[in-house]
């Protein structure tokens, strides 16, 4: 018997006894004494079974639950709440969240032993179901980049992200992938702007931790967590650490249920690692011959890395009003390729969120943008339902 269980309570007498009970019965027993240490173990080590402490003063059980159920690697793991809450109403709840069962404190040995064994054996086809996606440890990745700079690709990630946020109340992730080009940080507000850099400049990729990932996030009043990168032109020489990039989205995938990466201009050096990992990929034009003609050049680059051209969706972001861009029927015809969504020119809003330090779907919730984005929520989060 050699079953790994991850025991959360903060009373570490219940830790201790009820560890070295199961421990004499054969289990592995790993344990954490808060709920955040909790889903950290449970990403990073696989239990086959959790048991869960209620009542915990940073996150309560039914928090944990809920958040395990959001992720990948964990979404069919067993859940055993284990409190001293006795109300039936406590034991709905538990279920409502996602727990396969209730346990009231004080319990017999005998009675906590006999649930555990039923849970582990109604569990045991866990990891041949969920091993595809525990081999990306993810959630839902969005890469968003253009043929060329001046599209509003890091916008579009920042808005991106703002309205899955807002709609799903999911963690949420925004990322800079572009070293010394940082630009984020002056939209929204925010002075850490060297966690992309300190990561990429760790010795090797192994150093790259879910700890130090989470630590090198930088935390927006709207809810968002930001990686940012620096605007110092001299960090561009990390661009080549390639094996770095890619643990990194991994980790970051494992902490938030929606990754968007701003990948900028191109297909850089690190992204041949990440495009193909990246359950979306939006690539970004304004309607002008020339960038029209580099957008199709990119499609036809990305593809190149087996990437099926209808994955790729299209965003057409007219920024300015101009007579000298071409409508989107006609951007679509010269490109040959689908557009799944059109922004119309809206420069004194994005002027107003760059004072107020706030996304744009934020600034003006009612707006025509913020409508236009939600539409591109919308089908994110109906492509994250599907199977993959």
């Amino acid at each position: 018997m050699s079953e790994k269980i991850l025991i959360i309570d903060d009373d570490l007498d219940t830790l201790r006894l009820v560890g070295l009970m199961l421990q004499r019965q054969g289990y592995q027993i790993t344990a954490a004494t808060n709920g955040q240490q909790g889903l950290d173990k449970a990403f990073e080590e696989d239990p086959d079974l959790i048991l869960l402490d209620v009542m915990m003063p940073d996150m309560d059980g039914y928090e944990v639950t809920r958040r395990l159920r959001q992720n990948p690697s964990t979404l069919e793991t067993p859940i055993l709440l284990f409190t001293a809450k006795t109300q039936l109403d406590d034991k709905v709840i538990g279920f409502e969240v996602g727990a396969n069962d209730y346990l009231t404190k004080p319990t017999h040995p005998s009675e906590l032993q006999a649930r555990v064994k039923n849970l582990l054996a109604r569990g045991g086809g866990k990891k041949a179901v969920v091993d595809s996606a525990k081999d990306e440890n993810r959630g839902y990745v969005i890469g968003v980049l253009g043929a060329r700079g001046g599209l509003g690709t890091t916008s579009m990630a920042i808005n991106l992200g703002a309205g899955l946020q807002s709609r799903t109340k999911a963690e949420v992730i925004v990322a800079e992938m572009l070293p010394g080009q940082g630009a984020l940080a002056l939209e929204v507000g925010v002075t850490s702007t060297t966690g992309l850099v300190d990561l990429l400049g760790l010795n090797k990729p192994g150093d790259i931790t879910r700890d130090r990932v989470r630590e090198a996030l930088a935390h927006h009043p709207s809810g968002l967590k930001l990686l940012l990168s620096s605007d110092r032109p001299r960090d561009m020489q990390l661009i080549n650490q390639t094996a770095h990039y890619e643990a990194i989205v991994r980790k970051l995938a494992g902490l938030a249920r929606f990754v968007v990466l701003d990948l900028s201009v191109g297909i850089q050096p690190f992204g041949e690692k990440i495009l193909p990992i990246s359950d979306e990929i939006f690539v970004v034009l304004e309607g002008v011959p020339n960038t029209i003609i580099h957008t199709k050049a990119l499609i036809d680059d990305i593809a190149a890395l087996g990437i099926p051209r209808k994955n790729i969706k299209i965003i057409l972001n007219n920024r300015i009003r101009s007579e000298t861009q071409l409508p989107s029927s006609q951007v679509q015809s010269k490109l040959d390729h689908e557009i799944l969504s059109t922004l119309t020119p809206a420069p004194e809003l994005f002027v107003q969120a760059t004072r107020m330090q706030t996304p744009a779907i934020l600034c003006q919730p009612e707006s025509l943008t913020a409508r236009q984005i939600t539409k591109l929520v919308e089908f994110v989060t109906e492509r994250e339902a599907l199977p993959r």
